[in-house]
């Protein structure tokens, strides 16, 4: 054979070899790519929809990883366009300011309070920090998000040569007192809006904001009720707004900012987050910052389902608290002034009675320097209001829900790594709270009935166990972070009044009237029946189950509770979307069958969640049902007040790598089909307590479980989990 001929032959060849590594490397990158592009594992339409309390009250639109715009359709008036703020999960109409609405077409008659428009048509697209739907004439709108700013492309019909966007100034979700939009150009406007409430509490925030478009309108105008006042640059008042017209041939992009201090600050707001590149480079930017949010932990599973739910989950546990203090630190404080922080960012958004019990345990692990910025706000509104709330929405203390969870969520947050921020004032406010009758947050009292607590050790019964379990986390608090041992004996000595209203007759926790008679078993339970609260005494566990007999007595009990998963809140089994039952599945590590923890765990995972837009059992609650998601999903849960452990669960997946600042964290041998633990090994070596330290793992490390289909009664039988013992402490 000729030499040349031998040459193009071993030429072919390299070429051959040179190309199937290219492609095999353009392969793998894209692979490793899509694999990392953990925003795109998120469905924004899970827990949409729904009926009752059994609905998500989920937003689907764009947010960002804690930040300050929540843009999207209103979960509770869609057909008004698309708002600023939304609370992710909260089940009453709330907030929903300066609603923007592209419509074919020009503005023939007045929209007044924008009730009168249909719903979007249909979601084409959506993910963490986007979402692109269709409206019912045809027009395309897409949103993102910046850390500050919302961010739109709207693209009208081209049958009709025109298309106008709205924006409702004295628009929102609830009732707005007081508003304003000034037209400043034929592409850009400013304004505020005064008022609101949210179930039933009033809650008057002023919010400001400027928005403005990529290009010059045809025409502009304002709106007052039922006048169109064209041309007009100003409109005051509810039910007023603005409005722009374009040519229909273009695209037209527009961004919009808010502040809670000032016209000015919500400038800077939008100046801050501008972006070359358009509407394209704010969604990049969205997805990246969600990606690298989410990368915290990463899932090994074949079930595509099973990883968009938790990715989804994941995401909702990381949408509030969000920000409210402006670029240049500036934010409207407590007291209705305007304050300043320093080195770090004020937040608000605070469904505290929910959110202690989950969340805070899981943004301080993955997240301390944000927790620690989160904790500080809960101080500074402390200092500005007079103490701590219970329900925080912009700088207003609402007064939701009752008990006193505030101090549980920051000894939570403290002992699982949020560290860096005021523990004394924090404790200050904590003390003061549980120990001053009639202390004031704004105008709520943060604990009713404190008096009668104190002097006769015992008040209305699910309030009195919310403040038992707060009293412990104050103790835990004021010993590990303070090393204040008279106060946290005080405290912890406290926590076991739940005692008092144990009812010897009936065997169960019971109300008691202001002189010691016992109540009709079924009064003063707080969205929920006395069968489940009467497990919401999680520091001291193993003392509940002795007072009724012990461990068959509460297997038996917790058995009958768990006949159902999908009780509503007056019904007398399981509700697994309800927050005091959260912890009740992991109760069973008390006992003599701690195989049932994972049992019903898998059984509430694979019945009561789906992927679909109805596939959630409860409101989502600001980030709270995420958190128990996730949790619930790796075998890790938070279960006692300000005590730094987990109690254990089989996983749901084969593999789980947790990043914590101190190190990566390895958890195997998971499976949605195995929920019972055969054997377990923490760090290579064997254990047999279903109770885990976070110190053990907070550094990384390994836990590997061997899991079965078949029941294994022996595992995690005769091990004691942390419960108050004569010790009264439980040091971290």
């Amino acid at each position: 054979m000729p030499i040349f001929f031998k040459q193009n032959i071993l030429e072919l060849r390299l070429r051959k070899t040179l190309f199937f590594f290219v492609g095999l490397m353009v392969f793998l990158i894209g692979y490793s790519s899509t694999a990392q592009s953990y925003s795109k594992f998120v469905n924004t339409e899970i827990g949409t929809e729904g009926s009752g309390l059994g609905c998500g009250f989920n937003f689907v639109g764009a947010a960002y990883p804690f930040g300050m715009i929540q843009f999207t359709p209103s979960f509770f008036s869609p057909q008004k366009g698309f708002v600023i703020n939304q609370l992710s999960g909260a089940g009453c109409p709330h907030m929903g300011n300066f609603p923007v609405l592209p419509i074919s077409g020009e503005l023939l008659e007045s929209p007044q309070n924008m009730e009168g428009f249909n719903k979007y048509k249909s979601v084409n697209k959506s993910h963490a920090g986007f979402v692109s739907l269709e409206m019912t004439d045809k027009t395309m709108a897409k949103l993102t998000v910046s850390k500050r700013a919302g961010i739109a492309n709207f693209a009208f019909d081209k049958s009709s040569d025109k298309g106008t966007i709205l924006i409702g100034s004295g628009v929102s979700s609830t009732n707005i007192t007081n508003a304003m939009v000034k037209i400043t150009s034929d592409k850009t406007c400013e304004g505020f809006a005064e008022g609101g409430d949210f179930c039933g509490s009033e809650t008057n925030y002023r919010i400001y904001f400027v928005a403005e478009f990529d290009r010059s309108s045809r025409n502009t105008g304002t709106w007052i009720k039922d006048k169109i006042l064209k041309n007009a640059d100003l409109a005051f008042g509810p039910d007023s707004g603005a409005y722009f017209t374009f040519d229909s041939d273009n695209d037209v992009n527009y961004r919009v900012a808010v502040s809670y201090v000032s016209v000015e600050n919500a400038k800077e707001n939008l100046r801050s987050s501008s972006l070359e590149g358009g509407f394209f480079a704010y969604k990049e930017n969205a997805e990246k910052a969600w990606d690298s949010s989410l990368s915290k932990i990463s899932i090994a599973t074949s079930n595509k389902d099973r990883r968009t739910q938790f990715y989804t989950h994941l995401y909702h546990s990381l949408i509030h608290p969000n920000i409210v203090s402006d670029e240049n630190g500036e934010y409207m404080g407590a007291d209705f002034k305007v304050h300043k922080s320093k080195n770090s960012e004020q937040y608000s958004s605070y469904s505290v009675w929910d959110t202690y019990r989950t969340q805070a345990q899981l943004l301080a692990m993955l997240y301390p320097d944000k927790s620690n910025d989160m904790m500080q706000s809960l101080v500074n509104f402390a200092e500005q209001s007079g103490g701590f709330g219970r329900w925080i929405l912009a700088n207003i203390e609402t007064g939701i829900m009752h008990g006193d969870p505030t101090p549980t969520l920051i000894a939570n947050s403290y002992v699982f790594g949020a560290t860096n921020f005021d523990l004394k004032k924090a404790y200050q406010f904590m003390k003061s709270g549980a120990t001053i009758p009639y202390s004031y947050s704004q105008n709520r009292e943060i604990r009713p009935y404190l008096k009668q607590y104190m002097n006769k050790g015992f008040t209305k019964a699910s309030m009195m166990l919310e403040y038992t379990s707060s009293d412990f986390a104050i103790g835990q608090f004021a010993l590990n972070a303070l090393g204040n041992k008279k106060d946290a004996e005080y405290f912890i000595n406290r926590s076991q009044n739940w005692k008092n209203i144990y009812n010897s007759k009936n065997m169960w926790l019971n109300s008691k009237d202001a002189n010691g008679n016992w109540k009709d078993l079924t009064k003063d339970w707080n969205e929920a029946t006395h069968k489940n609260y009467f497990w919401m005494v999680p520091h001291n566990l193993k003392g509940l189950i002795d007072t009724i007999g012990g461990s068959k007595m509460a297997v038996k009990r917790l058995d009958k509770l768990f006949e159902r998963l999908d009780a509503k809140y007056d019904e007398d089994w399981f509700a697994a979307g309800n927050e005091p039952d959260f912890q009740v599945p992991w109760i069973y590590n008390w006992t003599d069958a701690p195989y049932k923890t994972s049992e019903v765990v898998h059984r509430i995972l694979n019945e009561m969640y789906t992927d679909k837009a109805t596939g959630l059992p409860g409101n989502e609650d600001l980030g709270t049902m995420g958190a128990w998601y996730v949790f619930a999903s790796i075998g890790l849960y938070p279960m006692i007040p300000g005590v730094a452990g987990f109690s254990i669960s089989s996983p749901q997946f084969d593999e789980v790598s947790i990043d914590f600042p101190s190190g990566k964290f390895i958890i195997t041998g998971g499976s949605s089909e195995r929920p019972y633990i055969k054997s377990l090994k923490l760090n290579g070596e064997k254990i047999k307590t279903p109770w885990i330290d976070w110190k053990e793992i907070k550094n990384g490390g390994s836990l590997n479980f061997i899991t079965s289909k078949k029941i294994n009664e022996s595992w995690g039988v005769n091990t004691l989990s942390p419960s108050y013992q004569k010790l009264k402490t439980i040091a971290n």
